[in-house]
């Protein structure tokens, strides 16, 4: 273990020189503290039910929180875990419990509801659309709006202004929107390029101009964009991890300036290997292998799109199929 003696001050109490020290252990160090298989408190919460980790998903996740840990990449106390292979809605209506913030050394473990990656459904080319409830394709392709399983290391934390809301009569409040960005390797090493990070699942709909000249967001003219704040926990993405409100809040805060690590499961080779058994009509848990029984079964067989094939199929797509101009935003009435 390596110590660290920090001198921080120096005092004259009595005719003594006293030395005020403080001892630090390094990155590597911390990782060593952590015991190397899961305690008995963790354990409790490991399992296929509701608001429980499947083991495989804790392994991979812990297994790469020390991994950053003795590379000092990190030094969070707390780490994440996604598990996008569990239903994001359950049947009753609720929300999937399937994204897992742990703190080991509070001994603290919550279950949380979070978006997966939407797809897109390209008329005539290809349909790699998901469902709300089961995601049935996952890849890391650009402008796929899919969810790449995988590493992944917090980074900085950007705010974009998303426009303003009414929260009462005609008073009005300001929406910033903090995103989370991820830094990826492997398949997903272009989670930068892709804009890939966490957010808040709220945005704005029905929009229109307000005027508003005093604001600091008010365009040349004096305009603001004014619409109906959603809140879509529950919801799909564009491939990002999108939290409520509360929890996104909870992580901004803990991620802050202070980066962790987040692996999502399944990765590329999870898929493939869980479609091949699939065809092959095995047992996943024989082969050792693992999927959600109940998305599973909804979905038939996960598939993976890889960049490589998927890249050019959406650059010819968008050259067949240029985007139409938005129109102006409308001005708002009687506001």
């Amino acid at each position: 273990m390596r110590i660290t003696l920090v001198l921080l001050n120096i005092v004259h109490v009595s005719g003594l020189l006293i030395c005020v020290i403080v001892l630090s252990m390094s990155p590597r160090s911390f990782a060593a503290e952590l015991p190397a298989k899961v305690p008995a408190w963790l354990k409790a919460h490991v399992g296929e039910s509701d608001g429980r980790i499947a083991p495989l998903v804790l392994q991979r996740a812990r297994t790469l929180y020390l991994q950053k840990i003795a590379e000092g990449a990190v030094g969070n106390p707390c780490y994440f875990a996604m598990d996008a292979t569990r239903p994001n809605n359950s049947r009753n209506g609720g929300v999937g419990r399937r994204f897992y913030i742990i703190c080991e050394s509070k001994r603290s473990f919550r279950a949380v509801s979070a978006g997966h990656g939407g797809g897109r459904k390209l008329r005539g080319v290809a349909d790699f659309a998901n469902g709300r409830r089961c995601a049935k394709n996952f890849g890391n392709a650009m402008g796929s709006h899919l969810t790449t399983g995988g590493s992944y290391v917090t980074a900085e934390i950007k705010a974009s202004f998303k426009g303003y809301y009414r929260f009462s009569g005609k008073q009005h409040a300001v929406l910033m929107r903090s995103f989370v960005q991820f830094d990826g390797e492997g398949e997903t090493a272009n989670a930068r390029e892709r804009a890939i990070g966490g957010h808040a699942a709220v945005l704005l709909r029905g929009k229109c101009l307000l005027k508003d000249p005093g604001s600091r967001h008010a365009s040349e003219d004096g305009y603001v964009p004014l619409g109906t704040l959603v809140e879509y926990s529950g919801g799909r993405s564009s491939g990002c991890t999108s939290w409520s409100p509360s929890v996104a809040r909870k992580i901004v805060a803990m991620t802050r300036d202070d980066p962790t690590t987040l692996y999502i499961y399944p990765d590329a080779a999870d898929v493939n290997a869980v479609a091949r058994a699939v065809a092959a009509g095995r047992s996943l848990s024989r082969a050792g292998l693992y999927w959600n029984a109940s998305c599973l079964k909804e979905i038939g067989s996960p598939r993976y799109w890889p960049k490589e094939s998927v890249e050019p199929i959406l650059a010819q797509y968008k050259r067949e199929h240029p985007a139409r101009p938005r129109p102006p935003l409308p001005i708002c009435k009687g506001q």
